[in-house]
């Protein structure tokens, strides 16, 4: 596989609770336990693939606004 982009297709598990939400190792791990952060296992490494966080992120702020429906303007 050529190396191309150098931007990371994937981040440890603290990496994405931090970056993402603010929150430290153990909430970070906790948080992929529950399916909050999607998290893949590849030997005894958990990592988190970019491009699922961002889908996961956009399902979230799409059924956020679901939920609080057309804001009233007047």
């Amino acid at each position: 596989m050529e190396a191309n982009n150098t931007r990371p297709r994937t981040i440890s598990v603290p990496e994405a609770g931090r970056e993402y939400f603010g929150i430290g190792r153990d909430a970070s791990y906790e948080a992929a336990r529950r399916g909050e952060i999607p998290a893949i296992r590849i030997g005894r490494l958990l990592r988190v693939p970019l491009a699922a966080m961002e889908r996961r992120l956009e399902e979230v702020g799409t059924e956020r606004r679901r939920e609080l429906g057309p804001l009233d303007a007047g």
